[in-house]
């Protein structure tokens, strides 16, 4: 069955297909990759954080949620001239678009927004798209970010929306749906994904893109992210997943979203080039570059030149999907009064995340009176 020109897969049609043998996965999403993709060209992107550290979230998998002690380096809202300056430097090196990171549990209508519209519109005029990733927004943001230039929102789903609730206690999945719905509404695309690797089982994968596969439209990029444990958080026990589920995700995300940009993200440096090679085969057409994500390690660029030059990939062209965003000095406008939107706090305790911030506090502390005795 199809809707809007699209396939509707059913939990049990995506179940079947994930499990297949692998070899026989990837010469399926390879053949799907080359019927709707060019499959030389590979979207570079450019992750910058720019707020990082003191997100007040419990998500178990983040270094930058302030209740857990992970040593993370953090910094204030950078200014626009800070952002056109690493913008620029991106587009140097090959990238095509800038997604600007703040950690943030939902946007507020002051002064901080104000001076992110600027850095969108910034970026805009140098003809790169722009995404950004700042945690829930309303419709009237969104608009406001649409105005400005903006040209997608990321706000992955990280889960399925059962496992959803046992790494994240603070907000709830529909008001990632929500956000995601009124991204849409101010006519964005859509940047979201997922996190393998936190526990999940092959059901909650499989479920995670079920939510994908009856979104119409499809989410024009999908990350598809493996885990990097970092000491400090919930997860920091969690081993590595293999390179053999990387690809099947891959693979399986690939055929059941054809049309979508797969985002090959965190985990790459657990990866070899081989392993890599063989997601660009099962249909990744998306990277990040650079040697940070938004906290975590991401292989340097010359490395990623050189298995470019290898695989006789090219990056993709700004817009090539899609138009570029007209700035509209509506952005500048502030609501009357701010919408009335009340995100969530489901209110559950997760054992994990709650003796990671006991953990934390007692290291801040610790570091605290070490600091004292230094003076």
């Amino acid at each position: 069955m199809e809707k809007q020109g699209l396939k509707v897969w059913s939990k049990e049609e995506i179940s079947t297909l994930y499990h297949k043998p692998l070899i026989e996965l990837i010469f399926e999403a390879a053949k799907v990759h080359r019927k709707y993709n060019d499959p030389r060209e590979v979207q570079i992107s450019k992750l910058l954080s720019i707020k990082t550290d003191g997100c007040p979230e419990d998500c178990g998998y983040c270094p930058q949620a302030a209740r857990y002690h992970t040593n993370i380096e953090g910094n204030s809202l950078m200014s626009v001239d800070e952002v056109v300056k690493l913008a620029d430097q991106a587009k140097e090196m090959g990238s095509s678009r800038v997604c600007m990171g703040a950690a943030w549990r939902n946007v507020k209508d002051d002064a901080d927004f104000d001076q992110v519209l600027e850095m969108v519109k910034s970026v805009n005029k140098m003809d790169m798209e722009v995404c950004c990733t700042l945690g829930m927004i309303t419709e009237n943001q969104a608009h406001r970010l649409a105005d400005a230039g903006l040209y997608a929102y990321n706000h992955n789903l990280d889960s399925s929306e059962e496992y959803y609730k046992e790494i994240i206690s603070t907000r709830g999945y529909q008001d990632r749906l929500q956000t995601i719905d009124n991204a849409r509404k101010a006519k964005l695309t859509v940047c979201s994904g997922g996190i393998i690797g936190m526990g999940e089982s092959d059901v909650d994968r499989i479920s995670m893109l079920h939510t994908f596969s009856i979104m119409r439209p499809h989410p024009e990029s999908v990350p598809i992210n493996s885990l990097v444990a970092v000491e400090g958080t919930p997860l920091e026990e969690q081993s590595p997943v293999s390179i053999w589920d990387m690809v099947r995700m891959i693979a399986t995300t690939r055929i059941v979203l054809p049309h979508s940009s797969v985002r090959l993200s965190a985990g790459r440096t657990n990866m070899n080039d081989e392993g890599q090679a063989l997601c660009f085969l099962a249909g990744a057409n998306s990277i990040f570059a650079g040697d940070k994500l938004l906290t975590t390690p991401n292989p340097e660029f010359n490395g990623d030149l050189e298995l470019f030059n290898n695989l006789g990939l090219v990056p993709m062209k700004a817009y090539k999907k899609g138009d570029k965003p007209e700035i509209n000095d509506r952005y500048k406008e502030k609501p009357n009064t701010s919408e009335k939107i009340k995100w969530s706090r489901p209110g559950h305790k997760i054992a994990r995340n709650e003796e990671a911030k006991q953990v934390g506090k007692e290291k801040k502390i610790e570091a605290s009176q070490k600091a004292c005795k230094a003076k």
